[in-house]
């Protein structure tokens, strides 16, 4: 049997750190990974060249595959084509939603006392004039970024399209795409390209490729942030670069976990565990539900559906694995507990409340409510992001969104009044530090002898 039913509460430490600690992996990685990108920091093309014979087994020719992508775009299947650009056309609408707006607002005179000299803000010894204080924030986007889409056991056009598209809706003027060579380049993720409307494509994958990304060589332009799920050499190269270039975040294999009850349908469940297991030896699949039958039901659909698919060596690796399995809690909200601490990355729940269950919900990458929204809607065309936290990452931060490729910078203005208002708390706070030269830069403007270079701050008495 694939999969067996355990009860929650009866998990033993080891079964519960196996199932909580998920690890990416990256630590065992870091350094190879290590010795990788800094080859390709200072020998550049010829390091690179080097890893893609040694690593992918391939002589590259060109590493800047840009034009063969607007090539792959005619040659692939129209039907292939047409997927690709409504996957792109969805991606795309969901993420121009979350541009932020530049904004300034007015804000009133605050409490807590008036001119640094002991004057009202108007000079005359009168009542003060409410201050003025105009602040806002701005976004602008990153100047350049750099997509991985892995390759390897499998293509993946659809991580093209979730890491090049929000960039470009972001406004980054240059998106470099990177993804693993091979013989003859797969020509979806190609084109995948070239629908996203990557800037430039290079046939470079692995640590080499984070490498080349981060400090640039002969070919490949350095960007300003890498972004992109990877395998866990990819992973560590991005964890060495972290500060010299900005990164999304460490991702692991990819992982589910599915909230039931007794109205889910098992076949659906079961069929949802299996998509994410074919994934990767290592992904993690996790069902829970408040009935015991229901539980069961699931293990065997599982173990009906797995013979016969083309990756049932790797379903099979991925549901034996320890940080796999179908769980019995007592109650749903025991249930929910166990979903709020393993924060997943792919949250599905098929209840028959499945509102109020989300309510209760804060840590998990996306969700997925009801029986007919798979997580493979979100991995290739309902338009959300697919590129999620993994390990408990959701705890923290979320998936690649819009946000990820812009940067906020506050602005200010005050007037005298403004300024006046705020002097007490200011120079208080600032000597309290012992940064007098602070408190004398606002007292500075209320000098007898100030005069300011607007014709209507003037002098201060």
């Amino acid at each position: 049997m694939t999969l067996e039913v355990r009860a929650v509460a009866e998990l033993p430490p080891d079964e519960r750190a196996a199932l909580f600690d998920r690890d990416a992996g990256v630590a065992g990685a870091r350094d190879d990974a290590r010795e990788i990108v800094e080859r390709v920091r200072t020998e550049g093309d010829v390091a690179v060249r080097e890893y893609c014979r040694e690593l992918d087994g391939v002589e590259v020719g060109n590493l800047d595959v840009t034009d063969d992508a607007e090539r792959a775009y005619d040659a692939i299947d129209a039907e292939v084509r047409d997927a690709i650009e409504t996957a792109a056309e969805n991606v795309r609408e969901f993420h121009e939603r979350q541009v932020p707006e530049d904004w300034r607002a007015s804000f009133g005179g605050a409490s807590g006392g008036g001119a640094a000299d002991g004057k009202t803000a108007g000079g005359d010894g009168g009542a003060a004039e409410s201050g003025h204080r105009e602040l806002g924030r701005r976004f602008r986007p990153l100047e350049r970024v750099g997509v991985y889409a892995p390759g390897g056991t499998a293509a993946y056009p659809s991580s093209v399209v979730m890491g090049v598209v929000p960039a470009k809706v972001a406004g980054v003027e240059h998106v470099a795409l990177v993804t693993p060579p091979a013989e003859e380049m797969n020509q979806v993720t190609l084109a995948a390209a070239h629908v996203a409307d990557a800037d430039r494509v290079y046939s470079i994958g692995g640590a080499q490729a984070i490498g080349a990304l981060a400090y640039g060589t002969e070919t490949v332009t350095p960007v300003r942030k890498i972004v992109g799920p990877g395998n866990r050499w990819t992973t560590a190269a991005k964890a060495e670069v972290r500060g010299d270039v900005d990164i999304d975040f460490l991702a692991g294999p990819s992982e589910i976990l599915v909230l039931a009850d007794g109205s889910a349908d098992p076949g659906l469940v079961a069929a949802d565990l299996l998509a994410q297991a074919e994934h990767d030896p290592n992904a993690s699949v996790v069902a829970v539900t408040d009935d015991a039958d229901f539980a069961a039901a699931v293990v065997d659909a599982v173990e009906a559906r797995i013979d016969g698919r083309e990756r049932s060596e790797t379903i099979r690796e991925a549901l034996d694995a320890d940080a796999s399995g179908v769980l019995h809690a007592r109650s749903m909200s025991e249930a929910v507990l166990f979903a709020e601490e393993y924060a997943a990355e792919h949250l599905s729940i098929q209840a028959d409340d499945d509102e109020a269950l989300l309510d209760r919900i804060t840590n998990a990458g996306s969700v997925f409510l009801g029986p007919y929204t798979p997580v493979a809607a979100g991995d290739y065309a309902s338009g959300t992001n697919h590129v999620l936290p993994t390990s408990g990452g959701a705890r923290r931060y979320g998936g690649l969104s819009v946000d990820t490729f812009l940067r906020s910078t506050t602005v200010q203005r005050l007037d005298r009044e403004g300024l006046a208002d705020l002097a007490e708390p200011i120079t208080t706070l600032a000597e309290a530090e012992g940064l007098e030269a602070h408190a004398e830069s606002v007292r500075a403007r209320f000098e007898a002898d100030h005069t300011s270079g607007s014709g209507t701050d003037g002098d201060a008495g």
